[in-house]
């Protein structure tokens, strides 16, 4: 891949996944609090677990991307996180500076090939589509887990039972 064309594909990722992110918070708020320990299966994560996963995931991607490489950790949830809402912030805050990290990287850098844990070598910003579709992937887990929680489904790429579509009203309507 040429820098060129690496910088480009960044500028339509990124702005992909920062526009999934503003979906996945919400999907991760409206865990009911008091209802994280829920899992539909003894194998399953809890639903605390899950949406850790999943914020900690695309921030985690971000960083190893803006780092140039796979070999940090993903981090264990900070004490501070109490509820949905804490989790929520956190994800948000986070992953706004990571995705500014990101957007900072040259692009040469973008174009150069990482390695991801001996399964992958691509170019780093292709890896923005990997991050992408893991979190589209865990969100989909999370958001099936909420109503048997007692709570409502936020729309995410149309209306919900719980939160239905509605057409966005156009000026001289």
């Amino acid at each position: 891949m040429q820098p060129d064309q690496a910088k480009f594909l960044m500028n339509i990722l990124l702005r992909q996944m920062q526009q999934e992110a503003k979906t996945t918070r919400r999907v991760i708020e409206a865990i009911p609090d008091g209802k994280g320990d829920y899992r539909p299966d003894p194998k399953a994560r809890t639903a605390n677990e899950l949406a850790w996963h999943l914020a900690a995931a695309d921030v985690w991607f971000l960083n190893s991307i803006a780092n140039g490489n796979f070999e940090q950790p993903e981090q264990t949830m900070p004490a501070e996180i109490k509820s949905s809402a804490d989790m929520g912030r956190w994800y948000d805050k986070n992953l706004s500076a990571a995705a500014d990290r990101v957007g900072k990287l040259s692009a040469d850098q973008l174009a150069q090939t990482l390695n991801f844990y001996n399964v992958f070598n691509q170019p780093a910003v292709t890896y923005l589509a990997f991050a992408v579709n893991h979190s589209v992937h865990h969100r989909g887990q999370l958001s099936t887990y909420i109503r048997p929680m007692g709570g409502k489904v936020p729309s995410i790429y149309g209306g919900s039972a719980d939160e239905p579509f509605e057409m966005p009203q156009t000026a001289g309507a």
